[in-house]
């Protein structure tokens, strides 16, 4: 995933516009409050000059209908009243003309254009997205003003008047704003996101990463897609993510009552799992990689402490950061992530290989790397601990007054899956991941059947980095000042040519070897690979912290974060599959049986037979025989991969994805404000 952002109320002051010929209203109440859009202006004709479909004039001793929540935003001048008789009776005798002005019925000026969206026939109010700025947040700040004492202070005002034309608000834009001239608050939010998000990467590197790796020479390719079940918890965290968001301690604060003892047993469990990993592996290849699936229950388990830390981390970003920088909250996950899988698979596998550190540290070559994996889960379990502590002891969370039911998170859930904006949002995500899933999770793999060394492989994940944080850092502030939905679908273009180019990569391996040529060419095609795969992944986290409904606090956020994750996860269990049965792998004895059979590793080969697993082809070779491929089911799965990508992106994907992002707001609102 992901986002992040600040704490506002604002009353119900009646609806956006841009309409620059309309006076504007300006909101200062709070210190922390948002500059809002542009007011319409209402203007009120003679008495004489009311139309018959005017409604009726209002008696001054009427009591006013009380608003039942004065802290919603409502997004429909229609249905905002503007009481001045308080005011009338409340100012110096000069006032009477307000008061009477109050009385009078306001309509709009027939000749101005109506801030009203049309509605389409879905129920959905139509335009562009960008056009309005809704504020709205469920849980305010315990001494947050109320919206009474905001008007008394605005009317206890010596200026305050009702006959001038009020000064116009500056509009908020999507400028293209670097870091550094952000907010100081919002720069220390942003680094404590980065460092949550990097948490979260250190084992998360290691399920999707290293340990596939380290997996490769017991498991075959389908084995390992049943590893891949392990990921799964962050594909399915929407199923108690209401419960996260909705329980929580007002001691520790609501975010908080989940990240310390979430991030509390995640380094426990690394630190279990530091002193017995090697044997559980071992175990894992045994009796034709039937162990794996115990093996793949304990990271199961890791993974999903780490996916309930993500659903905590991202409903507390909604409220770290000011709205106008929403946006950062992709980079500091993109950036977070990214360091945190960085140093659990690249610097982890370079580190892990005897080759490089036979070649750079040691002077006598050993067998094993400097670090192993027992003693990397181990530190980074302690690690854990330690920000843990940081974080519980050094930084306080906001307070608030409400507290939500699970059942009514639930509700709430159930309310936006059957938003038709939200289901449109959710095939896309489901199906458009499928045409990168063999070179996303194949790819590295076959480069090692081939030959190229884990070394290497460290070397070009190492050297890719830089560009991959860098370029991450770029596509946020490109989601930014561009609509982030286009730079999705550019990037998801550039994702299946980068598809199709690792797979000529794989093809033309040379048979003497790697050699610097080669080297270089992987490394290049690696580096466009992520690049596409980074802008994809922070345009697409922009998009939904864009559109997301902070009344419901991290609930939408995680619901669109999910259904993402899971259009990357559930296909590569299957696609991993494919390779193997389309592989079509032979071991065939030796033409001549060795003279010295106790050097074997294994059973002499007599007789053909299949050697597609990695149990069989194991085997094939302890016992001096060859495994000839004939037919190599990677290339199929991926053109299969590639093909599909192609013709659902066109038919599909980008369609809806246009469409989506031409949406305002309001068509993402579990409540419709005309309803209100």
């Amino acid at each position: 995933m992901p986002t992040a952002f600040g704490d506002t109320f604002i009353p119900n002051i009646g609806r956006l516009s841009l309409d620059q010929e309309n006076p504007l209203l300006p909101y200062h109440s709070h210190p922390r409050g948002r500059e809002l859009q542009n007011l319409p202006y209402i203007t009120e004709p003679p008495e004489d000059h009311i139309s018959p479909g005017d409604p009726p004039h209002r008696d001054r001793h009427q009591p006013t209908r009380p608003n039942p929540d004065p802290l919603k935003l409502d997004l429909d001048h229609s249905s905002a009243e503007l009481d001045y008789s308080a005011a009338s009776a409340a100012s110096s005798p000069t006032s009477s003309q307000m008061g009477r002005r109050s009385e009078k019925p306001r309509r709009q000026e027939p000749d101005r254009p109506s801030s009203t969206s049309t509605r389409d026939q879905n129920g959905h109010a139509s335009g562009s997205m960008d056009s309005h700025l809704e504020l709205r947040r469920k849980h305010p700040s315990l001494d947050s003003p109320t919206a009474a004492s905001q008007t008394d202070q605005l009317m206890s005002r010596e200026d305050f008047s009702l006959d001038e034309k009020p000064p116009p608000t500056p509009i908020s834009s999507n400028s293209d704003t670097s870091f550094f001239d952000l907010p100081r608050q919002d720069r220390r939010n942003f680094l404590l996101l980065v460092l949550l998000y990097f948490l979260q990467g250190i084992p998360m590197g290691l399920a999707t990463g290293s340990v596939p790796f380290l997996l490769k020479s017991h498991l075959s390719y389908g084995q390992i897609g049943v590893f891949s079940l392990a990921t799964y918890p962050y594909s399915l965290k929407l199923l108690w993510s209401p419960i996260v968001d909705a329980v929580w301690s007002p001691k520790l604060g609501r975010r908080k009552s989940w990240i310390i003892p979430m991030q509390t047993c995640s380094g426990i469990g690394m630190i279990y799992l530091g002193g017995r990993i090697k044997d559980m592996m071992v175990t894992a290849g045994a009796s034709d990689g039937s162990g794996v699936w115990a093996f793949t229950g304990w990271w199961f388990f890791l993974v999903f402490l780490c996916a309930t830390q993500d659903i905590a981390v991202d409903g507390w970003a909604l409220t770290l950061l000011s709205l106008p920088n929403i946006s950062y909250a992709s980079t500091a996950q993109t950036v977070g992530l990214t360091a945190g899988h960085f140093l659990s698979s690249t610097v982890f596998l370079a580190f892990n290989a005897p080759e490089f550190a036979n070649r750079w540290f040691r002077s006598t070559p050993s067998k094993v790397g400097v670090m192993t994996l027992s003693g990397y889960l181990t530190f980074a379990g302690w690690a854990y601990l330690a920000v843990t502590a940081g974080l519980a002891m050094l930084k306080r969370e906001e307070k608030t007054k409400e507290k939500d039911s699970v059942m009514e998170v639930y509700r709430s859930m159930i309310g936006i899956l059957k938003l038709k904006n939200v289901q449109s949002i959710i095939i896309v995500h489901l199906i458009a991941k499928i045409g990168f899933q063999a070179n996303d999770g194949v790819t590295n793999l076959k480069l090692l059947d081939k030959g190229f060394s884990q070394e290497d492989l460290a070397l070009t994940v190492l050297i890719d980095f830089p560009f991959e944080i860098s370029l991450g850092y770029y596509a946020g502030r490109w989601s930014t000042a561009y609509p982030a939905m286009h730079v999705w679908c550019w990037a998801f273009i550039g994702r299946l040519i980068a598809a199709a180019i690792a797979q000529g990569v794989v093809m033309i391996f040379p048979t003497e070897g790697v050699q610097t040529w080669y080297l270089l060419t992987v490394i290049a095609s690696h580096i466009f690979s992520t690049f596409t795969n980074t802008v994809m992944f922070v345009a697409i986290s922009a998009f939904h912290a864009k559109i997301s409904d902070p009344l419901i606090g991290g609930t939408y956020m995680t619901l669109l974060a999910t259904v993402s994750n899971l259009g990357g996860t559930f296909p590569r269990f299957f696609i991993l599959k494919l390779v193997d049965h389309f592989t079509l792998a032979t071991c065939h004895p030796p033409l001549e049986p060795p003279k010295d059979l106790s050097a074997l590793k294994g059973d002499l080969i007599t007789t053909p037979f299949s050697c597609v697993l990695e149990a069989q082809k194991t085997r094939c070779l302890a016992g001096a025989g060859t495994c000839d491929i004939s037919r190599d089911g990677y290339y199929i799965t991926n053109v299969l991969c590639v093909v599909i990508g192609v013709v659902t992106f066109w038919g599909y994907i980008r369609p809806a994805a246009l469409k989506l992002q031409a949406l305002p707001l309001r068509a993402w609102r579990l409540v419709d404000p005309d309803s209100q």
